[in-house]
């Protein structure tokens, strides 16, 4: 009889497979792994990392990270790839090739599952948990330029999983903490955020994510990840997708807070999917319930033997398709994509208005958080002590002062009264207050620096440098472009 919890994909604590791990995967024959900043260290070790997980689960697995590009990005010593906003000016031939450049850096380390890209229609701009992880708001657009980003992660040897199905672009709750509902009918949808999703099935993409949202309309008892109606009745039956279903986090609250214990995971396979995605960050007890869970539903019945094995053929084609036999990334591979990454990022940074002219040999003032709020998926930001590295050789005489700090914003606005101001939002959730409350006494003689949200530039009275994120390239590109003004 197949094991239940061969359909699980789970997280694991730390940098390296401990024997406790290792133990607890032989026990527990699971469908694969999922790696978060927290694992990913040195190319060396975690390529240790992920053979440790193979030989202990005594076959080809799934090993899995989200390297959506931009501010998703779980390794981070490889050229980075860009937003999906910003490949969103450029061309399915870009995108080919930064699903590609996502590939790399992954195969590199034994990693064959990508959680990318999302296709998820950016319908609101004020959704909290999409923004620039969307390729834009033309549903027509994120599927031609989607599914070639996903064809080119392929492509190059990594398993994709397009994401949010059926569309978590019209959200204002963030999924990682409550349930979201879109009540739009199924004309809406069809129109709108289906397009992408559609077009992925139809292609034949390896797999596709859940989303844990509820759709009323269709169906009034089950979120996304749960529902017969959207995975078994229109992913599968009217759109013929034969790929893989994994579902997203289910230790997320919009899941979680109602099913608690691990009570959907029987549900999710029964509805159509063939991947559980538990992750207990360093809690195994949050995987102990899932795997306990299964087991009663398989044993009561909710879960058939016969879904079981569907599940398990469907993981292991995957995992047959995509070995994850490590690639090396060679030096001038990664230097030939870095140089396709700052093209890129020149040809999408946006300069709005007119600025101070900016004189290297005088100063000039950059304002920035020394920190900002993360969560969701986001794991790492730009730094005001970072930010100054890539604008200091351009501008030796530059004086830098943390928004966050008020008093000491103030004195060193005192003590420069004619100096450009550089005023910058580095961070998801918008502008900060104190920008706020800045921007109109430094309006005349200021730039502000749109380092993340390309949606802030509109939220201060000011002229605006849109760079569509923080990585180096799209940090070169800003200092080149303020070198110029």
């Amino acid at each position: 009889m197949i094991r239940p919890e061969a359909t699980l994909i789970i997280d694991l604590p730390g940098a390296d497979l401990t024997p406790e791990d290792a133990r607890w995967l032989r026990a527990h024959p699971v469908g694969g792994v999922c790696l978060f900043a927290r694992n990913i260290t040195t190319p060396q070790r975690t390529a240790r990392l992920t053979a440790d997980i193979r030989d202990a689960l005594g076959r080809d697995a799934l090993i899995a990270t989200d390297q959506e590009g931009g501010a998703v990005l779980r390794r981070l010593d490889v050229p980075p790839p860009p937003t999906p906003q910003a490949l969103g000016d450029l061309d399915e031939d870009a995108a080919f090739h930064a699903g590609q450049i996502a590939a790399r850096g992954l195969l590199e380390l034994g990693i064959n599952w990508n959680f990318a890209p999302s296709l998820d229609v950016n319908v609101d701009p004020l959704n909290p948990v999409i923004g620039e992880r969307s390729f834009g708001a033309d549903p027509h657009r994120v599927a031609r330029l989607g599914v070639a980003w996903a064809r080119g992660s392929e492509a190059a040897g990594v398993l994709s999983a397009v994401k949010h199905y059926p569309g978590h672009g019209d959200t204002r709750v963030d999924s990682h903490e409550d349930l979201p509902v879109v009540n739009k009918s199924r004309a809406q949808l069809e129109a709108a955020e289906w397009v992408p999703f559609r077009a992925a099935a139809h292609a034949g993409l390896g797999s596709v994510m859940t989303a844990h949202i509820l759709y009323p309309q269709l169906d009034p008892a089950w979120p996304a990840t749960l529902s017969p109606t959207l995975l078994n009745g229109v992913l599968r039956g009217e759109w013929g997708y034969d790929g893989v279903i994994v579902t997203d986090a289910m230790d997320m609250g919009a899941i979680a807070r109602r099913w608690p214990q691990g009570r959907a995971a029987g549900l999710a396979l029964t509805a159509g999917a063939d991947a559980v995605l538990v992750c207990g960050h360093g809690d195994r007890t949050v995987t102990d319930a899932h795997v306990h869970a299964l087991r009663t539903a398989q044993a009561d019945g909710t879960v058939s033997d016969a879904r079981l094995n569907e599940a398990v053929m469907r993981l292991d084609r995957a995992a047959q398709r995509f070995p994850g036999q490590p690639r090396p990334y060679a030096a001038d591979r990664q230097e030939q994509d870095r140089a396709a990454l700052r093209d890129w990022a020149r040809a999408t940074l946006r300069v709005q208005g007119e600025g101070p002219r900016l004189d290297a040999a005088a100063p000039v003032l950059l304002l920035a958080p020394a920190h900002t709020a993360l969560g969701g998926p986001y794991g790492d930001f730009v730094t005001l002590e970072h930010l100054s590295r890539a604008l200091s050789p351009h501008f030796p005489a530059l004086v830098t002062a943390d928004l966050l700090d008020p008093a000491g914003t103030a004195q060193v606005l005192n003590a420069h009264p004619q100096a450009p101001v550089l005023l910058a939002s580095t961070g998801r959730w918008g502008v900060t207050d104190e920008a706020r409350a800045l921007a109109p006494t430094v309006a005349g003689r200021a730039w502000h620096l749109c380092l993340w949200n390309a949606d802030d530039a509109a939220a201060l009275p000011l002229p605006a440098v849109v760079t569509h994120g923080f990585r180096e390239p799209n940090l070169r590109a800003l200092a080149q472009t303020l070198a110029a003004h």
